[in-house]
């Protein structure tokens, strides 16, 4: 007796809920707007100097399309879907350089300087597993010799 009381109250309060959003979805469709004036950009107060909202050029970082790429080092095992991933030609698995190029795709780089492609992984996992970028170089010969390579 009980048990169905209860869905009968359940159904009542859903009725009456979906009554309430129809009622709101009719009143937002037929209400009028208000017309609020556009905003009008103020003018500089005389001997007031406009500065730029941008960093000046030096101070830029760039962005990820402008740089050929991202590295990282990872030192310890790399695991990818369960499996330990080794170089298919010295057969490293640990200490590896790990590159996420321009097009999001991720690139391993091992110590005898075996790269191969990985495509079990991508830029969100690189993105998660990476910390900030601490330095721009204009060579990768540069930024292998600042990863210790």
């Amino acid at each position: 007796m009980f048990l169905f009381r209860r869905a009968r109250e359940d159904r009542e309060f859903r009725e009456a809920q979906r009554a309430g959003h129809a009622l709101l979805l009719q009143l937002q469709a037929t209400m009028p707007w208000p017309d609020f004036p556009e905003p009008t950009p103020q003018a500089p107060a005389p001997g007031e100097e406009v500065v730029p909202d941008f960093l000046p050029p030096e101070l830029r970082v760039p962005s990820r399309q402008e740089v050929a790429g991202v590295m990282m080092r990872w030192l310890q095992p790399l695991v990818v879907d369960g499996e330990v991933r080794t170089c298919p030609e010295c057969g490293a698995y640990r200490d590896w350089i790990v590159f996420c190029t321009r097009d999001d795709s991720i690139w391993l780089r091992c110590r005898a300087s075996h790269e191969t492609k990985e495509p079990g992984l991508d830029a969100v996992w690189f993105n998660r597993h990476s910390g900030p970028v601490d330095q721009f170089h204009s060579t990768l010969e540069e930024g292998l010799r600042h990863l210790g390579h």
